[in-house]
């Protein structure tokens, strides 16, 4: 009787333990690289993008997702940790995360998840993201990810994989750029307009439609191997694209992010959040729907409310950083903080004194666009002094002004709205352990290269006034 009686606790044992297996959904996360979120069709952008729209219709399109600082190094980081940057120790690009740091392979492996990445990486060490590498170089290999979705359709084991295309980065090479004729572009009004724009812009969008394919693969290799309905995917645009006023820097064009979220029988069909979530609380979310405990440490939190329509506001601030230090053709020192309420967006540029530079200033259009300012065209003149230029404070009106055209810092009475916003940013930063100038100057300490030793104040006062031009 007690040998029948073990038996029976043995089965009963093994059918909940399995049955706690099939109830994990497997968690996808595609992610492009350099995208600018407008320009995706479900967000109203000329890219064709039939595989995000149809899961746009089939999940939840969200209009305000942000990342915290507008480079791939940083925000790849800061999705994987759930931290912001200057938390995690990767805040310039190119850069690690402190040894102590965990990632979501630790949160999600004592659940029972097999966690792969797939593609591009930019991130450090190896021991903080542990991945199981599918991929030999910066493109998906979607040999390997049918061969893990294979393992798992035949085991019942659930898996997280991050899908991390290359596309559209520079340079833009593949795709079709025939179906974009360059006169028939409608660019955005705050890049100038010439012949060069007009070319690259085609080629980019083509590479976005690229990025599309690469989604559809992924969703049909989903259907191949029966796991569709076990499954949540996501797709977001990384940050802003390599045209001015995009990616380096804290516009929206910078850090909003386009977030669609298809999950079966959870996530209604056609919705879409308004709800304010960033790109930080993606690894809480995700432990939180694979049935893990919230983490007291992480600066992100789950939106699985917004997910299941339970709720509709998930957070009242997001906030931003970029640093110039360290990167291709920056300055030596131009740090920019921000905060965004659900009305105002507050920018703070910390070396407003210095002229702003990065990769975008050295390429071909935007040399384009310097030619015809100084062919005498008021809007590129304005608009390229503008991007190499900036004042101390820039408030904007999010709502009368999305594309933040009109700087309101120095009316009066937006004097109040810049006060609480610079309230809740210097909360956000003294949290971080952010010291704002200081930490710009350490910003190579925190990367790859490790950086050298700290400049005395006299060194960066002399290379403050030789950066001014």
């Amino acid at each position: 009787m007690k040998k029948k009686l073990l038996s029976l606790f043995v089965l009963v044992s093994a059918f909940c333990i399995n049955l706690s297996a099939a109830e994990k959904p497997n968690l996808i996360f595609i992610i492009a690289d350099d995208c600018t979120f407008r320009d995706i069709g479900c967000y109203g952008g000329q890219a064709k993008t039939p595989n995000i729209d149809k899961l746009a219709s089939e999940g939840m399109r969200f209009e305000r997702c942000f990342q915290a600082a507008p480079m791939c190094s940083p925000t790849r980081h800061n999705i994987y940790t759930g931290l912001y940057p200057v938390k995690s120790g990767a805040y310039p690009n190119h850069t690690f995360a402190y040894d102590h740091v965990k990632s979501i392979v630790h949160y999600l492996e004592p659940l029972g998840y097999r966690v792969g990445l797939s593609g591009k990486t930019h991130i450090k060490p190896e021991e903080v993201f542990p991945f199981e590498k599918l991929s030999d170089g910066k493109a998906p290999d979607m040999g390997k990810i049918d061969g893990l979705m294979k393992d798992s359709a035949g085991s019942g084991d659930p898996f997280c994989l991050f899908v991390c295309s290359n596309e559209p980065h520079t340079p833009w090479n593949r795709g079709d750029p025939s179906v974009y004729p360059p006169e028939d572009i409608e660019l955005p009004n705050y890049i100038v307009d010439t012949p060069v724009v007009r070319e690259n812009f085609s080629r980019y969008l083509a590479e976005i439609t690229y990025f599309d394919s690469e989604v559809g693969q992924v969703v049909d290799l989903l259907e191949k191997h029966g796991l569709s309905d076990d499954t949540l995917v996501m797709v977001v645009s990384e940050q802003g694209n390599a045209f001015p006023f995009g990616k380096w820097t804290l516009y929206d064009h910078g850090l909003q992010a386009a977030m669609v979220v298809r999950w079966p029988g959870q996530v209604e069909a056609g919705s879409v959040a308004n709800a304010m979530v960033e790109y930080v609380d993606v690894t809480p979310t995700f432990v939180d729907v694979a049935g893990g405990e919230p983490i007291e440490e992480l600066d992100g939190k789950s939106f699985v409310p917004v997910l299941k329509g339970e709720t509709d506001h998930h957070k009242d601030f997001v906030y931003g950083i970029m640093t110039t230090r360290g990167i291709i053709n920056g300055s030596e020192a131009y740090g920019i903080r921000s905060v965004r309420s659900e009305d105002y967006k507050l920018i703070v540029n910390l070396h407003h004194e210095t002229k702003f530079t990065n990769a975008c200033t050295k390429s071909e259009l935007f040399l384009s666009m310097v030619a015809k300012a100084e062919r005498g065209s008021k809007k590129a003149k304005r608009l390229v002094d503008a991007y190499h230029h900036r004042p101390p404070l820039e408030l904007y009106d999010i709502k009368a002004d999305p594309l933040e055209q009109k700087n309101l810092a120095e009316n009066p009475e937006y004097a109040d709205v810049i006060r609480g916003l610079a309230e809740e940013l210097d909360k956000w930063m003294a949290d971080q352990g952010d010291l704002g100038d200081e930490t710009e100057w350490n910003a190579k300490e925190r990367q790859g290269s490790g950086g050298k030793k700290r400049k005395s104040a006299a060194e960066r006062e002399a290379s403050k006034k030789k950066s001014k031009a």
